[in-house]
């Protein structure tokens, strides 16, 4: 898949995924449409790159004045920073988790503490623009949104970020998991931890991780690379990211201090064959970082 292609979710169906070039990266921006009766979008990207799912929308033959949902499943700019922006050229109305709600009416909090937290990635980023509070719906744990000829119920997912949320539409039995489930690698065939600051909590991560095993998905679309059959990937998930938080804290102890364990892991890092040099090694001194915060918060 390339930057700007748009897929069918295989098992899923009147769904599509469209490409955005996130970090100038194949396949890691992902974000989802629903060619339903109420038609929706899942998750908005950065921002930079809108005009892609704007030109997927086209693609799929939905107009910008049938579009009815944008759903960013949290605040995160890499899942939200797109939804002022479409919000201005669609008929939709945004709906995001209740915790999230905040953090798109008025953004600016929310870019400084990106640019903290990305680093150098933030070169990547376009400042978001706000959602109008008379557009935004915030959702409950639980809530269901009518797509006309099914439904997604949103369930409160905070591990990985308190405002983060995750959908089950289950007809197809399938699971749109945010960064729930980790970040699954197409190329490498493996999941990879996400863990940045400053939300970053292992036991909720987990407990996530087990909600979605609980509502058993066959399918699980992931906010980064795309779809993925579900068997298996949840108890792999755990496992990774509980291995990473150990393998952090024990570099912690032999190492003289925190920016020598951030530097000890981008340099024994693979991930930028994959991901580039910049993006990948920015990648993983952040989610360093998001360990570290959590372990002094224990």
């Amino acid at each position: 898949m390339g930057i700007g292609d748009v897929r069918s979710v295989e098992s899923v169906v009147d769904c599509y995924y469209v490409d955005t070039g996130m970090y100038g990266t194949d396949g890691y921006g992902a974000v989802y449409i629903y060619d339903t009766e109420r038609p929706a979008l899942v998750d908005t990207g950065i921002g930079t790159h809108y005009d892609r799912i704007l030109d997927a929308l086209d693609a799929v033959g939905i107009g910008r004045s049938e579009l009815e949902y944008i759903i960013p499943t949290h605040a995160h700019l890499d899942h939200a920073g797109g939804a002022g922006f479409l919000v201005e050229e669609t008929a939709a109305d945004v709906y995001t988790p209740e915790a999230a709600a905040q953090f798109l009416i008025d953004p600016s909090g929310l870019w400084e503490g990106t640019k903290r937290a990305v680093g150098e990635q933030i070169q990547f980023y376009t400042e978001p623009r706000p959602v109008p509070e008379s557009r935004l719906e915030p959702l409950a744990d639980g809530a269901t949104l009518d797509l006309g000829d099914r439904e997604l119920v949103l369930h409160d997912a905070p591990g990985h970020a308190f405002h983060q949320g995750i959908l089950h539409e289950p007809d197809d039995a399938v699971v749109f998991a945010a960064d729930a489930a980790g970040i699954y690698v197409p190329e490498l065939d493996t999941v990879r931890e996400t863990s940045p600051p400053a939300d970053f909590d292992l036991e909720g991560v987990v407990e996530d991780a087990e909600l979605i095993a609980d509502l058993d998905p066959e399918t699980i679309c992931y906010g980064h690379f795309g779809p993925a059959p579900a068997a298996d990937r949840i108890e792999t998930y755990i496992a990774v990211i509980t291995d990473w938080v150990e393998s952090v804290e024990a570099a912690r102890e032999r190492l003289e201090d925190d920016e020598a364990v951030i530097e000890h892991f981008v340099e024994q890092s693979t991930i930028d064959e994959v991901w580039g040099e910049t993006k990948g090694r920015a990648e993983v001194a952040m989610n360093v970082r998001g360990v570290l915060q959590y372990l002094d918060s224990e």
